[in-house]
């Protein structure tokens, strides 16, 4: 069959642009780092860097800790047994990922306050009067950050674990209790490590979403490198010494990318689909009831608990007559519009980029490195991108002030940075889903469009973009909810008097004033629904199978 013509010159140069711009803020980084003056490494290694890399480390390793067990666990629990509950619970293991990190952490300020709910009730039933005969550990520690980020972010280790529990065959299993092995070891020794390169992808990712957190490590008390670069810039306004520390920051986001990489080099995906799928073993009594507690309880924390909760203040604050504010309704306006230009930008230029990607014939490969450029800004902290991207941007918008003559910055106060660094970041969405799609294209399809003389961008008007409305559909969503979600990028770039509701909800908290919120929090919640229901429908669904008895 003759191959696929390759896309036009424009096509190709754009999407070397787009992918040369990804990395352009990591360059301006180092740049900016080494620029600075050289007696702001001697001040950060004595006060700021030793405590933040110290506090990022631990926080790391007890969030990953934290992921593993309870994400690889319910995955395990939920493909393996059946129990009460087991269908709904499937899905809703999922839940807290429409949670974003510095939201839960606000949620359980409040809730687990000295004066608070639980801490309230607790000491009722055990007959206690005042919170100085009774109280819990403090939830501003290290291990409140651990146990918030944690319940957050297990399920993508819960995701990607399942997904290939589900596709294990069963006879592999059957194989090792016959030789002896009980369940556990079964599990153990055949049906883990047979996950491992799914589960080093998904520990990663949460990894990573700890490492740009800002929110809730600042709520709760946790100096990390993120909170280091933050403060150090804003509050400090020391951009050199920001930099640096960010530098230190990428240097543990390479490491973080590289021990993934490394962990799972022998390892490879491996193919059961003319095999018996894993079949769950049901479970009766004290038992059952056991498990459906078991992998309800991270629902109950990373998701019900705090949901519920700010649906209760929200409520609370509308009957006491405080409404929804003018500045309320303004932040909700901004973080839509900011939202769908993220989307417009990234959709644009992930098309770009992934159809200059298809190369001669069926398969990606020629110019896949365009795609795997545009691709590392998912993987660089918000704070980090930010300071990154703000050198070159300030450098073109004082050229636009001076040629136009303008008082003031056209690229910063129209919010266009802050667009083109939440674009960066989410870029890899689109890509990823518009080349799974392309892939499933048959070339047959566009070679007989080629072959009556269309065009590549005829082809791709014509033929592709009516079959890739699923996928662009799909990576929309998803680059909307989390645009709307963005925290640290937003809170360094926005325009003067700019706020979207995460800021205002960062602002609240740091003042202390969670009623005022608390309906912002619900909003974004309510948003984060949209990804983790297509998450659901898409990544969860299992083959027909007969069920154990």
């Amino acid at each position: 069959m003759k191959a696929v013509r390759s896309v036009g010159p424009l096509w190709r140069a754009a999407a070397i642009a787009i992918a040369l711009g990804a990395v352009a803020p990591i360059l301006s980084l180092f740049w900016l780092a080494a620029g600075a003056d050289g007696g702001h490494w001697a001040s950060l290694w004595a006060h700021v860097l030793p405590q933040a890399a110290a506090n990022t480390l631990v926080l790391l390793a007890g969030v990953g800790a934290v992921v593993l067990l309870v994400g690889t666990g319910t995955a395990w629990l939920v493909t393996a047994c059946d129990f009460p509950g087991r269908r709904v619970l499937g899905w809703a293991l999922l839940l807290p990922l429409a949670m974003p990190t510095y939201i839960v952490a606000f949620a359980y300020l409040d809730l687990l306050h000295p004066i608070g709910p639980v801490q309230g009730a607790i000491r009722w039933v055990l007959g206690y009067e005042s919170p100085r005969e009774f109280r819990l550990p403090d939830l501003r520690s290290m291990g409140g950050a651990v146990f918030v980020l944690g319940f957050v972010l297990y399920p993508y280790v819960y995701l990607t674990a399942r997904a290939m529990f589900m596709t294990q065959p069963q006879h592999l299993l059957e194989a090792a209790r016959v030789l002896g092995e009980s369940r556990w070891g079964a599990f153990r020794r055949v049906a883990l490590p047979l996950a491992r390169p799914a589960i080093a992808v998904g520990l990663s990712l949460a990894l990573l979403e700890a490492l740009n957190d800002i929110g809730a490590s600042e709520f709760l008390g946790v100096h990390t490198l993120t909170v280091a670069i933050y403060t150090t810039w804003i509050t400090r306004s020391d951009l050199g010494g920001a930099a640096q520390i960010a530098c230190v920051a990428l240097v543990m986001v390479v490491t973080l990318v590289l021990l993934e990489q490394q962990g799972r080099r022998h390892q490879r995906f491996g193919s059961a689909q003319r095999m018996q799928a894993l079949r769950p073993r049901r479970l009766a009594g004290p038992a059952a009831w056991a498990a459906t507690g078991a992998a309800a309880l991270p629902v109950v924390i990373g998701f019900a608990a705090p949901a519920l909760y700010l649906a209760w203040e929200s409520v609370k604050r509308l009957r006491q007559g405080g409404g929804i504010s003018e500045h309320l309704l303004a932040s909700l306006l901004n973080t839509l519009t900011l939202a769908a230009g993220v989307t417009l930008f990234t959709l644009a230029a992930g098309l770009i980029v992934a159809w200059a990607a298809r190369s001669q014939g069926s398969s990606l490969n020629r110019d896949q490195w365009q795609a795997r450029l545009a691709s590392l800004g998912y993987a660089v902290p918000g704070t980090v991108l930010a300071i990154g991207l703000l050198t070159p941007a300030l450098a073109l918008d004082n050229a636009l002030a001076d040629l136009l003559d303008l008082r003031s910055l056209p690229l910063m106060a129209a919010g266009i940075v802050l667009v083109v660094a939440c674009g960066i970041r989410f870029l890899v969405m689109p890509i990823g889903s518009l080349q799974a799609g392309l892939a499933r294209i048959p070339p047959a399809i566009e070679q007989s469009a080629r072959a009556l003389g269309e065009t590549a961008s005829g082809t791709l008007r014509r033929v592709h973009l009516p079959l890739l409305r699923p996928a662009l559909v799909t990576g929309a969503l998803l680059v909307f909810v989390d645009a709307m979600k963005e925290l640290p990028a937003t809170l360094l770039l926005r325009p003067a008097n700019f706020d979207t509701l995460s800021t205002l909800l960062y602002g609240e908290a740091a003042r202390g004033t969670y009623e005022e919120g608390a309906i912002a929090a619900l909003a974004i919640v309510v948003a984060g629904f949209v990804p983790v229901a297509l998450l659901a429908r898409t990544s969860l669904h299992a083959p027909t199978r007969k069920e154990a008895p």
